[in-house]
Protein backbone atom coordinates (compact mmCIF):
# COMPACT_ATOMS: atom_id res chain seq x y z
CA UNK A 1 0.00 0.00 0.00
CA UNK A 2 1.34 3.63 -0.91
CA UNK A 3 1.81 6.00 1.68
CA UNK A 4 0.73 9.51 0.85
CA UNK A 5 2.73 12.40 0.98
CA UNK A 6 0.40 15.24 0.77
CA UNK A 7 -3.01 15.14 2.94
CA UNK A 8 -5.29 17.83 2.41
CA UNK A 9 -8.43 16.59 4.05
CA UNK A 10 -8.60 15.15 7.62
CA UNK A 11 -11.23 14.11 10.52
CA UNK A 12 -9.70 15.26 13.63
CA UNK A 13 -10.59 14.00 17.26
CA UNK A 14 -9.67 16.54 20.06
CA UNK A 15 -10.38 16.14 23.70
CA UNK A 16 -9.05 19.32 25.99
CA UNK A 17 -7.95 18.33 29.50
CA UNK A 18 -10.29 17.94 32.57
CA UNK A 19 -9.93 20.57 35.34
CA UNK A 20 -8.92 19.17 38.73
CA UNK A 21 -10.93 19.27 41.47
CA UNK A 22 -11.03 21.35 44.00
CA UNK A 23 -9.80 19.68 47.70
CA UNK A 24 -12.39 20.01 51.24
CA UNK A 25 -9.29 20.36 53.67
CA UNK A 26 -8.98 22.43 57.56
CA UNK A 27 -5.92 24.30 58.77
CA UNK A 28 -4.65 22.16 61.33
CA UNK A 29 -1.77 23.85 63.85
CA UNK A 30 -0.49 23.49 67.56
CA UNK A 31 -2.97 25.05 69.98
CA UNK A 32 -5.29 25.60 66.51
CA UNK A 33 -6.87 22.37 65.84
CA UNK A 34 -9.45 24.05 63.67
CA UNK A 35 -8.02 26.90 61.91
CA UNK A 36 -10.35 26.95 59.23
CA UNK A 37 -11.08 25.75 55.76
CA UNK A 38 -7.50 26.08 53.26
CA UNK A 39 -8.88 23.43 50.57
CA UNK A 40 -6.86 24.85 47.11
CA UNK A 41 -8.90 25.20 43.84
CA UNK A 42 -8.41 22.43 40.94
CA UNK A 43 -6.27 23.93 37.89
CA UNK A 44 -7.77 24.41 34.77
CA UNK A 45 -7.71 21.51 31.58
CA UNK A 46 -5.31 22.26 28.90
CA UNK A 47 -6.97 23.67 25.48
CA UNK A 48 -6.21 21.92 22.27
CA UNK A 49 -5.28 25.23 19.62
CA UNK A 50 -4.59 25.22 16.04
CA UNK A 51 -1.74 27.29 14.87
CA UNK A 52 -1.28 28.30 11.23
CA UNK A 53 2.77 27.50 10.48
CA UNK A 54 4.23 28.59 7.80
CA UNK A 55 6.81 25.43 7.37
CA UNK A 56 3.95 23.03 7.64
CA UNK A 57 2.59 22.48 3.60
CA UNK A 58 0.11 19.12 4.48
CA UNK A 59 -2.34 17.80 6.99
CA UNK A 60 -0.25 14.66 6.75
CA UNK A 61 1.29 13.96 10.46
CA UNK A 62 -3.24 14.06 11.67
CA UNK A 63 -3.49 11.50 9.19
CA UNK A 64 -1.13 8.55 10.71
CA UNK A 65 -2.31 10.10 14.13
CA UNK A 66 -6.11 11.36 14.29
CA UNK A 67 -6.74 11.58 17.54
CA UNK A 68 -4.70 14.25 20.09
CA UNK A 69 -5.90 15.06 23.75
CA UNK A 70 -4.69 18.23 26.13
CA UNK A 71 -3.29 17.44 29.08
CA UNK A 72 -5.13 17.56 32.61
CA UNK A 73 -5.18 20.30 35.29
CA UNK A 74 -4.31 19.13 38.60
CA UNK A 75 -5.95 18.79 41.96
CA UNK A 76 -5.75 21.26 44.59
CA UNK A 77 -4.53 20.54 48.24
CA UNK A 78 -4.28 21.46 51.36
CA UNK A 79 -2.77 25.34 52.64
CA UNK A 80 -4.10 26.64 49.91
CA UNK A 81 -2.00 25.10 47.29
CA UNK A 82 -4.04 24.96 43.89
CA UNK A 83 -3.32 22.96 41.29
CA UNK A 84 -1.32 23.34 38.23
CA UNK A 85 -2.70 24.45 34.81
CA UNK A 86 -2.70 21.70 32.10
CA UNK A 87 -0.79 22.28 29.27
CA UNK A 88 -2.04 23.41 26.37
CA UNK A 89 -1.59 21.43 22.83
CA UNK A 90 -0.63 22.95 19.77
CA UNK A 91 -1.13 21.62 16.60
CA UNK A 92 0.58 23.08 13.67
CA UNK A 93 -1.36 23.42 10.77
CA UNK A 94 -0.73 24.61 7.08
CA UNK A 95 -1.52 28.15 5.74
CA UNK A 96 -5.48 27.83 3.96
CA UNK A 97 -6.56 25.48 6.47
CA UNK A 98 -10.53 25.86 6.97
CA UNK A 99 -11.50 24.09 9.97
CA UNK A 100 -15.38 22.56 10.16
CA UNK A 101 -18.07 20.73 12.18
CA UNK A 102 -18.63 17.22 10.82
CA UNK A 103 -22.02 19.23 9.08
CA UNK A 104 -20.02 21.41 7.17
CA UNK A 105 -20.45 24.22 9.45
CA UNK A 106 -17.20 26.58 8.96
CA UNK A 107 -15.66 26.80 12.08
CA UNK A 108 -12.44 29.25 11.31
CA UNK A 109 -10.76 29.90 8.29
CA UNK A 110 -6.66 29.97 8.95
CA UNK A 111 -4.87 31.88 6.43
CA UNK A 112 -2.25 34.12 8.32
CA UNK A 113 0.58 32.70 9.70
CA UNK A 114 0.72 32.53 13.43
CA UNK A 115 -3.12 32.82 13.57
CA UNK A 116 -4.38 30.68 16.04
CA UNK A 117 -7.86 28.64 16.67
CA UNK A 118 -8.72 27.59 20.07
CA UNK A 119 -10.59 24.53 18.58
CA UNK A 120 -11.47 22.58 22.08
CA UNK A 121 -11.40 24.80 25.27
CA UNK A 122 -10.07 23.03 28.74
CA UNK A 123 -12.31 22.04 31.67
CA UNK A 124 -12.63 25.01 34.46
CA UNK A 125 -10.81 23.56 38.00
CA UNK A 126 -13.31 22.92 40.71
CA UNK A 127 -12.88 25.23 43.58
CA UNK A 128 -11.77 24.24 46.99
CA UNK A 129 -13.62 25.13 50.15
CA UNK A 130 -11.42 27.88 50.64
CA UNK A 131 -12.92 29.60 48.10
CA UNK A 132 -16.69 28.49 48.76
CA UNK A 133 -16.49 29.91 52.61
CA UNK A 134 -18.60 32.78 53.16
CA UNK A 135 -20.44 34.47 56.19
CA UNK A 136 -23.23 31.85 56.44
CA UNK A 137 -21.33 29.07 55.13
CA UNK A 138 -17.71 29.34 56.96
CA UNK A 139 -16.60 26.07 57.29
CA UNK A 140 -17.61 24.15 54.51
CA UNK A 141 -16.89 20.41 54.42
CA UNK A 142 -17.18 19.65 50.15
CA UNK A 143 -15.47 20.74 47.15
CA UNK A 144 -16.34 21.33 43.20
CA UNK A 145 -15.04 18.71 40.86
CA UNK A 146 -13.28 19.47 38.01
CA UNK A 147 -15.49 19.83 34.30
CA UNK A 148 -14.51 18.02 31.72
CA UNK A 149 -12.72 19.66 28.61
CA UNK A 150 -14.23 20.10 25.16
CA UNK A 151 -14.45 17.05 23.23
CA UNK A 152 -15.27 17.08 19.46
CA UNK A 153 -14.46 15.61 15.88
CA UNK A 154 -13.31 18.55 13.14
CA UNK A 155 -12.57 18.38 9.57
CA UNK A 156 -9.59 20.29 8.69
CA UNK A 157 -9.65 20.84 4.96
CA UNK A 158 -6.80 22.76 3.30
CA UNK A 159 -7.24 24.80 0.53
CA UNK A 160 -3.59 25.80 -1.18
CA UNK A 161 -3.35 29.66 -1.04
CA UNK A 162 -2.09 30.74 -4.32
CA UNK A 163 -2.38 33.41 -6.39
CA UNK A 164 -3.04 31.77 -9.79
CA UNK A 165 -4.17 28.48 -10.49
CA UNK A 166 -3.58 26.54 -13.78
CA UNK A 167 -6.51 24.38 -14.87
CA UNK A 168 -6.75 21.58 -17.37
CA UNK A 169 -6.85 18.58 -18.84
CA UNK A 170 -4.45 15.72 -17.58
CA UNK A 171 -1.61 16.24 -19.12
CA UNK A 172 -1.90 19.33 -20.94
CA UNK A 173 1.18 20.58 -19.25
CA UNK A 174 0.32 22.37 -16.34
CA UNK A 175 3.13 20.77 -14.54
CA UNK A 176 6.11 21.88 -17.25
CA UNK A 177 4.75 25.11 -17.21
CA UNK A 178 4.84 25.68 -13.52
CA UNK A 179 8.62 23.81 -13.66
CA UNK A 180 9.39 26.38 -16.56
CA UNK A 181 8.21 29.85 -15.22
CA UNK A 182 9.44 28.83 -11.48
CA UNK A 183 12.06 26.71 -9.42
CA UNK A 184 9.59 24.22 -8.60
CA UNK A 185 10.63 20.90 -9.91
CA UNK A 186 7.06 18.18 -10.17
CA UNK A 187 7.24 15.02 -11.57
CA UNK A 188 6.71 15.35 -15.18
CA UNK A 189 5.41 12.56 -17.40
CA UNK A 190 3.92 11.45 -21.01
CA UNK A 191 1.00 9.79 -19.34
CA UNK A 192 -2.63 11.18 -17.44
CA UNK A 193 -2.96 11.95 -13.94
CA UNK A 194 0.82 11.83 -13.13
CA UNK A 195 0.25 14.66 -10.68
CA UNK A 196 -1.43 13.40 -7.87
CA UNK A 197 -1.25 16.33 -5.62
CA UNK A 198 -1.13 20.76 -6.17
CA UNK A 199 2.06 21.35 -6.56
CA UNK A 200 2.95 25.33 -5.72
CA UNK A 201 5.44 27.62 -7.59
CA UNK A 202 6.83 31.04 -6.28
CA UNK A 203 7.24 33.27 -9.78
CA UNK A 204 8.81 36.90 -10.06
CA UNK A 205 7.71 39.00 -12.67
CA UNK A 206 9.42 42.87 -12.35
CA UNK A 207 9.05 43.68 -8.68
CA UNK A 208 6.06 40.95 -8.30
CA UNK A 209 6.42 37.71 -6.32
CA UNK A 210 3.56 35.67 -6.45
CA UNK A 211 2.72 31.76 -6.28
CA UNK A 212 1.36 29.75 -8.85
CA UNK A 213 -0.64 26.29 -8.49
CA UNK A 214 -1.67 23.87 -10.53
CA UNK A 215 -4.90 21.91 -10.18
CA UNK A 216 -4.49 17.86 -10.59
CA UNK A 217 -6.96 16.03 -12.47
CA UNK A 218 -9.72 18.09 -13.27
CA UNK A 219 -11.83 16.11 -16.28
CA UNK A 220 -15.69 16.07 -17.26
CA UNK A 221 -17.81 15.49 -14.35
CA UNK A 222 -14.75 16.04 -11.90
CA UNK A 223 -17.65 18.30 -9.65
CA UNK A 224 -19.31 15.16 -9.30
CA UNK A 225 -16.28 13.43 -8.45
CA UNK A 226 -14.80 11.91 -11.51
CA UNK A 227 -11.35 11.65 -11.66
CA UNK A 228 -9.21 13.59 -8.82
CA UNK A 229 -10.74 17.00 -9.82
CA UNK A 230 -13.30 16.68 -6.77
CA UNK A 231 -10.64 16.38 -4.77
CA UNK A 232 -8.71 19.20 -5.78
CA UNK A 233 -11.25 21.86 -6.59
CA UNK A 234 -11.00 23.24 -3.68
CA UNK A 235 -7.06 24.43 -4.03
CA UNK A 236 -8.06 27.24 -6.72
CA UNK A 237 -10.88 29.01 -4.47
CA UNK A 238 -8.17 31.43 -2.99
CA UNK A 239 -6.66 32.31 -6.74
CA UNK A 240 -7.02 35.44 -7.52
CA UNK A 241 -6.76 34.67 -11.06
CA UNK A 242 -7.76 31.28 -13.15
CA UNK A 243 -5.29 30.33 -15.94
CA UNK A 244 -6.46 27.53 -18.57
CA UNK A 245 -3.59 25.54 -19.59
CA UNK A 246 -5.17 24.07 -23.00
CA UNK A 247 -3.50 21.18 -25.23
CA UNK A 248 -3.06 22.17 -28.70
CA UNK A 249 -1.23 18.90 -29.89
CA UNK A 250 -2.97 15.98 -27.94
CA UNK A 251 -3.73 12.88 -29.52
CA UNK A 252 -6.63 12.15 -28.10
CA UNK A 253 -9.74 11.77 -30.84
CA UNK A 254 -12.77 14.48 -30.76
CA UNK A 255 -10.71 16.79 -28.65
CA UNK A 256 -10.42 20.43 -29.78
CA UNK A 257 -8.69 23.23 -27.16
CA UNK A 258 -12.57 24.87 -27.48
CA UNK A 259 -14.22 22.09 -26.55
CA UNK A 260 -11.59 21.52 -23.60
CA UNK A 261 -12.09 25.37 -22.27
CA UNK A 262 -15.58 24.84 -22.03
CA UNK A 263 -15.48 21.18 -19.92
CA UNK A 264 -13.68 22.56 -17.59
CA UNK A 265 -15.62 25.71 -17.53
CA UNK A 266 -18.81 24.26 -16.92
CA UNK A 267 -16.89 22.27 -14.06
CA UNK A 268 -15.87 25.28 -12.51
CA UNK A 269 -19.38 27.00 -13.21
CA UNK A 270 -21.25 23.68 -11.34
CA UNK A 271 -19.08 24.01 -8.51
CA UNK A 272 -19.38 27.30 -7.45
CA UNK A 273 -17.90 30.55 -6.20
CA UNK A 274 -15.51 31.26 -8.51
CA UNK A 275 -17.06 33.44 -11.51
CA UNK A 276 -15.16 36.29 -10.62
CA UNK A 277 -12.31 35.46 -11.19
CA UNK A 278 -10.02 36.69 -13.80
CA UNK A 279 -9.48 34.03 -16.69
CA UNK A 280 -6.06 33.80 -19.41
CA UNK A 281 -6.03 31.45 -21.93
CA UNK A 282 -2.77 29.23 -22.52
CA UNK A 283 -2.50 27.34 -25.48
CA UNK A 284 0.43 25.06 -25.24
CA UNK A 285 2.75 23.21 -27.40
CA UNK A 286 2.62 25.56 -29.87
CA UNK A 287 6.31 23.97 -30.40
CA UNK A 288 5.14 21.22 -32.15
CA UNK A 289 3.98 21.88 -35.47
CA UNK A 290 0.41 20.10 -35.31
CA UNK A 291 -0.21 22.63 -32.12
CA UNK A 292 1.15 26.02 -33.49
CA UNK A 293 -1.64 25.00 -36.31
CA UNK A 294 -4.66 24.52 -34.19
CA UNK A 295 -3.53 27.69 -31.85
CA UNK A 296 -3.62 29.66 -34.88
CA UNK A 297 -7.21 28.64 -35.55
CA UNK A 298 -8.78 28.52 -32.29
CA UNK A 299 -6.45 32.08 -31.06
CA UNK A 300 -9.42 34.78 -32.73
CA UNK A 301 -12.49 32.29 -31.27
CA UNK A 302 -11.05 32.77 -27.93
CA UNK A 303 -10.53 36.81 -27.72
CA UNK A 304 -14.01 36.84 -29.81
CA UNK A 305 -15.27 35.66 -25.62
CA UNK A 306 -13.36 38.59 -24.27
CA UNK A 307 -10.40 35.74 -23.08
CA UNK A 308 -6.86 37.44 -23.35
CA UNK A 309 -4.70 33.98 -25.25
CA UNK A 310 -1.48 33.62 -25.05
CA UNK A 311 0.44 31.00 -27.53
CA UNK A 312 3.15 29.22 -25.40
CA UNK A 313 5.40 26.38 -25.19
CA UNK A 314 6.61 25.13 -21.39
CA UNK A 315 9.35 23.29 -23.19
CA UNK A 316 10.69 25.89 -25.06
CA UNK A 317 9.72 28.97 -22.94
CA UNK A 318 7.94 30.55 -26.36
CA UNK A 319 5.65 33.28 -25.16
CA UNK A 320 5.78 32.19 -21.29
CA UNK A 321 7.74 35.84 -20.03
CA UNK A 322 4.46 37.68 -21.37
CA UNK A 323 1.76 35.11 -19.23
CA UNK A 324 3.85 35.39 -16.61
CA UNK A 325 3.65 39.20 -16.54
CA UNK A 326 0.02 39.33 -17.57
CA UNK A 327 -0.44 37.68 -14.37
CA UNK A 328 1.25 39.77 -12.46
CA UNK A 329 -0.60 42.21 -13.55
CA UNK A 330 -4.01 40.36 -12.56
CA UNK A 331 -2.27 39.83 -8.86
CA UNK A 332 -1.53 42.97 -8.24
CA UNK A 333 -4.84 44.57 -8.95
CA UNK A 334 -6.11 42.33 -6.85
CA UNK A 335 -3.63 43.02 -3.70
CA UNK A 336 -4.21 46.58 -4.14
CA UNK A 337 -8.27 46.15 -4.53
CA UNK A 338 -7.74 43.64 -1.03
CA UNK A 339 -8.66 45.29 2.51
CA UNK A 340 -6.72 46.43 4.81
CA UNK A 341 -4.16 43.80 6.38
CA UNK A 342 -5.23 41.18 8.53
CA UNK A 343 -3.15 41.64 12.05
CA UNK A 344 0.15 39.20 11.85
CA UNK A 345 -1.43 36.89 14.72
CA UNK A 346 -5.07 36.07 15.23
CA UNK A 347 -6.54 33.98 18.11
CA UNK A 348 -10.27 32.59 16.97
CA UNK A 349 -12.18 31.28 20.33
CA UNK A 350 -15.70 29.22 20.32
CA UNK A 351 -18.06 31.38 19.69
CA UNK A 352 -19.54 32.98 23.17
CA UNK A 353 -22.70 31.10 24.56
CA UNK A 354 -25.60 32.88 26.91
CA UNK A 355 -24.78 31.28 30.32
CA UNK A 356 -27.14 33.16 31.76
CA UNK A 357 -30.57 31.31 30.99
CA UNK A 358 -32.29 27.88 31.17
CA UNK A 359 -35.26 25.83 29.82
CA UNK A 360 -37.41 23.49 31.49
CA UNK A 361 -39.74 21.12 28.52
CA UNK A 362 -41.83 18.27 30.04
CA UNK A 363 -40.94 15.16 28.03
CA UNK A 364 -42.09 11.98 28.35
CA UNK A 365 -39.32 11.00 31.31
CA UNK A 366 -39.77 13.96 33.09
CA UNK A 367 -39.00 17.30 33.35
CA UNK A 368 -35.78 18.30 31.68
CA UNK A 369 -33.74 21.20 32.40
CA UNK A 370 -31.25 22.52 29.85
CA UNK A 371 -28.76 25.30 30.11
CA UNK A 372 -25.02 26.01 30.95
CA UNK A 373 -25.39 27.00 33.70
CA UNK A 374 -27.36 24.00 35.47
CA UNK A 375 -25.57 21.66 33.44
CA UNK A 376 -21.97 23.01 34.13
CA UNK A 377 -22.83 22.89 38.24
CA UNK A 378 -24.43 19.71 37.96
CA UNK A 379 -21.05 18.39 36.36
CA UNK A 380 -19.40 20.14 39.60
CA UNK A 381 -21.29 18.45 42.35
CA UNK A 382 -19.74 15.34 44.10
CA UNK A 383 -23.20 13.73 44.86
CA UNK A 384 -21.80 11.26 47.58
CA UNK A 385 -21.68 14.65 49.71
CA UNK A 386 -24.98 15.62 51.16
CA UNK A 387 -23.58 19.22 51.90
CA UNK A 388 -22.23 19.02 48.14
CA UNK A 389 -25.46 18.57 47.34
CA UNK A 390 -27.27 21.04 49.54
CA UNK A 391 -24.98 23.78 47.79
CA UNK A 392 -26.10 22.56 44.47
CA UNK A 393 -29.99 23.02 45.30
CA UNK A 394 -29.57 26.31 46.69
CA UNK A 395 -27.54 27.26 43.53
CA UNK A 396 -30.37 26.14 41.00
CA UNK A 397 -32.80 27.74 43.69
CA UNK A 398 -31.35 30.88 43.19
CA UNK A 399 -31.57 30.81 39.45
CA UNK A 400 -35.13 30.20 39.55
CA UNK A 401 -35.16 26.72 38.13
CA UNK A 402 -37.27 25.89 41.06
CA UNK A 403 -39.94 28.88 40.62
CA UNK A 404 -40.15 27.96 37.26
CA UNK A 405 -41.04 24.38 37.41
CA UNK A 406 -43.51 24.99 40.03
CA UNK A 407 -44.85 27.71 37.61
CA UNK A 408 -44.98 24.96 34.92
CA UNK A 409 -47.18 22.92 37.36
CA UNK A 410 -44.49 20.46 38.61
CA UNK A 411 -45.58 18.44 41.46
CA UNK A 412 -43.36 16.59 44.63
CA UNK A 413 -42.44 13.54 43.25
CA UNK A 414 -42.06 14.27 39.69
CA UNK A 415 -38.72 13.29 37.57
CA UNK A 416 -36.73 15.93 36.71
CA UNK A 417 -33.38 15.68 34.71
CA UNK A 418 -30.84 17.61 33.92
CA UNK A 419 -28.44 18.01 31.09
CA UNK A 420 -28.86 16.17 27.83
CA UNK A 421 -30.48 12.90 27.04
CA UNK A 422 -27.78 10.65 26.81
CA UNK A 423 -26.18 11.92 30.16
CA UNK A 424 -28.73 13.82 32.29
CA UNK A 425 -28.83 13.44 36.04
CA UNK A 426 -32.17 13.08 37.27
CA UNK A 427 -33.54 14.10 40.45
CA UNK A 428 -36.93 13.79 42.53
CA UNK A 429 -38.58 17.02 42.75
CA UNK A 430 -39.24 18.20 45.90
CA UNK A 431 -40.53 22.05 46.16
CA UNK A 432 -38.54 24.15 49.55
CA UNK A 433 -36.98 21.53 51.99
CA UNK A 434 -34.23 21.49 53.64
CA UNK A 435 -31.50 19.79 51.88
CA UNK A 436 -27.99 18.44 52.83
CA UNK A 437 -26.99 16.80 55.90
CA UNK A 438 -28.88 16.87 59.21
CA UNK A 439 -26.70 19.75 60.68
CA UNK A 440 -27.85 22.17 58.23
CA UNK A 441 -30.61 24.95 58.76
CA UNK A 442 -30.60 26.09 55.55
CA UNK A 443 -29.50 23.69 52.31
CA UNK A 444 -25.57 24.40 51.98
CA UNK A 445 -25.57 26.44 55.98
CA UNK A 446 -24.38 25.22 59.51
CA UNK A 447 -26.26 26.27 62.24
CA UNK A 448 -23.07 25.52 64.42
CA UNK A 449 -21.92 28.73 62.66
CA UNK A 450 -24.64 30.29 64.42
CA UNK A 451 -24.50 29.41 67.61
CA UNK A 452 -23.10 30.98 70.61
CA UNK A 453 -20.28 28.95 71.70
CA UNK A 454 -20.14 28.71 75.57
CA UNK A 455 -17.06 29.91 76.13
CA UNK A 456 -17.67 32.59 74.52
CA UNK A 457 -20.69 33.77 76.50
CA UNK A 458 -18.33 33.02 79.63
CA UNK A 459 -15.71 35.70 78.71
CA UNK A 460 -18.83 37.94 77.66
CA UNK A 461 -20.45 37.75 81.51
CA UNK A 462 -16.99 37.46 83.09
CA UNK A 463 -15.76 41.05 80.98
CA UNK A 464 -19.84 42.68 82.36
CA UNK A 465 -18.60 41.99 86.05
CA UNK A 466 -15.10 43.75 85.96
CA UNK A 467 -16.81 46.37 86.32
CA UNK A 468 -17.92 45.84 89.87
CA UNK A 469 -14.73 43.54 91.39
CA UNK A 470 -13.31 44.84 94.41
CA UNK A 471 -9.83 46.27 95.00
CA UNK A 472 -7.37 43.85 94.50
CA UNK A 473 -9.60 41.34 93.13
CA UNK A 474 -7.98 40.05 89.93
CA UNK A 475 -10.26 38.65 86.73
CA UNK A 476 -9.45 34.85 88.25
CA UNK A 477 -11.19 36.01 91.67
CA UNK A 478 -14.30 37.50 89.27
CA UNK A 479 -14.50 34.04 87.29
CA UNK A 480 -14.49 31.88 90.59
CA UNK A 481 -16.68 33.76 92.15
CA UNK A 482 -19.24 33.86 88.96
CA UNK A 483 -18.75 29.71 88.70
CA UNK A 484 -18.96 29.10 92.64
CA UNK A 485 -21.07 31.85 94.21
CA UNK A 486 -21.97 30.19 97.24
CA UNK A 487 -18.35 29.38 97.99
CA UNK A 488 -16.61 32.84 97.17
CA UNK A 489 -19.34 35.29 97.85
CA UNK A 490 -19.50 38.75 96.49
CA UNK A 491 -16.43 41.38 95.96
CA UNK A 492 -17.72 44.06 98.38
CA UNK A 493 -19.78 43.76 101.79
CA UNK A 494 -20.48 45.79 104.75
CA UNK A 495 -19.40 43.72 107.79
CA UNK A 496 -22.21 41.70 109.93
CA UNK A 497 -24.85 42.42 107.30
CA UNK A 498 -26.69 39.92 105.84
CA UNK A 499 -24.21 39.83 102.85
CA UNK A 500 -21.29 39.15 104.88
CA UNK A 501 -20.72 35.40 104.60
CA UNK A 502 -18.78 35.22 108.20
CA UNK A 503 -21.94 36.65 110.06
CA UNK A 504 -23.80 33.92 111.83
CA UNK A 505 -27.78 34.47 112.13
CA UNK A 506 -29.44 35.47 115.42
CA UNK A 507 -31.98 32.55 116.48
CA UNK A 508 -35.33 33.64 116.56
CA UNK A 509 -37.52 33.16 119.75
CA UNK A 510 -40.90 31.94 119.76
CA UNK A 511 -42.53 33.74 123.33
CA UNK A 512 -44.54 30.43 123.47
CA UNK A 513 -42.11 28.11 124.18
CA UNK A 514 -40.73 30.35 126.59
CA UNK A 515 -43.68 30.12 128.38
CA UNK A 516 -43.19 26.33 128.13
CA UNK A 517 -39.60 26.22 128.50
CA UNK A 518 -39.35 23.31 131.52
CA UNK A 519 -36.13 24.99 132.61
CA UNK A 520 -37.94 27.70 133.91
Amino acid sequence: MAVPTFVDRVVLSVSAGRGGNGVASVHREKFKPLGGPDGGNGGPGGSVILRVDPDVTTLLDYHHSPRRKAEHGGHGAGDRRNGSHGADLVLAVPAGTVVKQRNGEVIADLVTPGAELVVAQGGRGGLGNAALASKTRKAPGFALLGEPGDELEVVLELKVVADVGLVGYPSAGKSSLIAAISRARPKIADYPFTTLVPNLGVVTAGETVFTVADVPGLIEGAAEGRGLGHDFLRHIERCAAIVHVLDTATLEPGRNPVDDLDVIEDELRRYGGLEDRPRLVALNKVDVPDGRGIAELVVEELRERGLRVFEISAVSGEGTRELVYAMAEIVSEARRAKAAEIPARIVVRPKAVDDDGFTVKRTGAGWRVRGTKPERWVRQTDFSNDEAVGYLADRLNRLGVETKLLQMGAEEGDAVLIGPTDNAVVFDFKPGIDAGAENLSRRGEDDRFHEERPAAARRREIQEQLGERAEGETRADVARRIDQPDVYGPSSFEIGSEEDPDAKPVPSFDDDWLEDDPGE
